[in-house]
């Protein structure tokens, strides 16, 4: 009788198991470890996200992701050496299908179309907080772009009246670094300020001012401090 029902009795169902949520693999590159450690806190509360690794500079996170096999990199504009945008330039030519979203405290206007140019799949600033950012990971690991309202609509503008912005601007010109440079000197930095800033030695950082003189036709440094001061008033 025993043997019976022993021979009738049917394997357990693995309900454990198949009630597990596949999780989306994040990495995330920001050389500021408060900032960093809250925001994988927060990715780590939801069942559909985990943290795979971190970095705190752009050649950390290039030597790490191979092995990281992360979904999405969310990565900092503003990093010691390389800047964000250019690891994301290195990793869209080296692994163009890795999806890159880039946080950073930086004016959208300034960067959020040259981040999409570079191969980033969207923009979102510091300031909006866990619940804008989440969104914003969704948005991109589902495939969109995301940025905000306000740079859909500029964007769509340059695509409407190519002629006005965009590529025929000057700003165009420049290099990502120089790009940086410009920004800092129209915050009012001085050389060795903006060495410091972006881990430059000061020789190189007057290498990117004459670029940026020269790109722009502007007369000399004081033309160049004035340009970049109304450009990043939004007067030019």
């Amino acid at each position: 009788m025993s043997t019976k029902n022993t021979a009738k009795k049917k394997p357990a169902k693995p309900s454990a198991n198949s009630s597990v949520v596949k999780q989306s693999k994040i990495f995330i590159v920001d050389d500021h470890p408060i900032f960093r450690e809250g925001l994988a806190a927060v990715i780590r509360q939801q069942p559909h996200l985990t943290v795979c690794g971190e970095a705190d500079t752009a050649a950390k996170a290039f030597g790490e992701i191979p092995r990281a096999k992360p979904d999405l990199l969310l990565t900092d504009i503003g990093l010691p050496g390389k800047s964000g945008l250019e690891l994301l330039k290195d990793l869209h030519s080296f692994q163009p299908d890795l999806p890159v979203l880039v946080l950073s405290m930086h004016d959208e206007t300034l960067y959020a179309e040259r981040v999409l140019r570079a191969g980033g799949r969207g923009y979102v600033m510091k300031q909006e907080g866990p619940d804008k950012i989440l969104q914003a990971i969704a948005k991109v690991l589902s495939g969109q772009v995301h940025v905000s309202e306000k740079i859909a609509t500029a964007i769509l503008e340059h695509v409407a009246r190519p002629n006005t912005h965009g590529k025929d601007s000057p700003i165009s010109k420049l290099t990502d670094r120089e790009f940086e440079v410009l920004r800092l000197v129209g915050e009012g930095k001085n050389g060795h300020q903006i060495a410091a800033d972006l881990h430059l030695s000061i020789k190189t950082v007057s290498c990117h001012k004459t670029h940026i003189r020269e790109k722009l036709g502007l007369e000399d440094s004081v033309a160049v401090a004035h340009y970049a001061t109304r450009w990043l008033a939004g007067d030019s």
